[in-house]
């Protein structure tokens, strides 16, 4: 016995049902899937950024090891040359205690020569006033020279002027002579004035002369006993005295 057309139509519709119903299924499936599909690329995405957020952090991180690793290999420059400079600083000490020890050892010396010469400083003291003594005490025979030289100088005037004095009375006396001479032979005469002035001018002369003479006898004996009281000329006036 064949079917029915109606029948027919609905098993028909019934499949077609079914295969949208299907179908509906498939693409929710896919949706859903799609969506999964949508997350696993968002969490790939989000991985991959952080994939390369830890790969900037390892190369900041790198970079970071890298500028401590130069850090730490300045510092250990800078320590060799600090520990370098120190050696080289200790090497100076070093030197500077034996100079300062070679200059303890040059002011010992010098202070030693210091001393020795504050000795013979002494020592050229005395001499020297010792010979300021003796520079005095020849000062002093000088100027007792000089005075002495001083009063025979004066003794040698007064003696000149006691010459000049005594040349006065001779030619006093030979204008006396002469005068006398010429009144005995010409007798009372014209020339008897003549004769007479001579015989006035000679007396002059011959009084200034004796006056003077007095007068350069009485300084010569008071020159005589002023260097009769000087040192080393006392026994020479009294040679010459005698």
């Amino acid at each position: 016995m064949e079917p029915s057309n109606s029948e027919t139509k609905g098993a028909d519709s019934g499949a077609v049902i079914a295969l949208l119903t299907k179908l509906a299924q498939l693409e929710e499936k896919q949706t859903v899937a799609m969506l999964e599909q949508s997350e696993l690329a968002r969490q790939r995405t989000q991985l991959t950024a952080d994939l390369a957020s830890c790969s900037s952090r390892n190369t900041e991180n790198a970079e970071t090891r890298t500028g401590l690793a130069r850090e730490r290999t300045a510092l250990t420059r800078e320590q060799t040359r600090l520990s370098t400079r120190s050696t080289e600083l200790a090497n100076i000490r070093t030197d500077l205690s034996h100079e300062r020890t070679f200059q303890a050892g040059e002011r010992t010396r010098l202070a030693t020569q210091r001393t020795e010469m504050a000795h013979g400083r002494t020592s050229l003291a005395e001499r020297r006033t010792k010979l300021s003594e003796g520079r005095t005490d020849l000062a002093g025979e000088r100027t007792t020279r000089a005075v002495t030289r001083t009063r025979l100088s004066l003794q040698r005037t007064a003696l000149a002027k006691g010459r000049t004095n005594l040349a006065l009375i001779r030619t006093g006396l030979a204008f006396l002579t002469l005068g006398i001479t010429l009144f005995r032979i010409f007798g009372i005469s014209p020339w008897t004035f003549f004769d007479a002035g001579l015989v006035l001018f000679s007396a002059l002369l011959v009084y200034f002369g004796a006056a003077g003479y007095r007068r350069s006898r009485t300084i010569e004996e008071k020159l005589i006993e002023a260097l009769a009281s000087d040192h080393g000329t006392a026994g020479l006036l009294d040679s010459g005295v005698g």
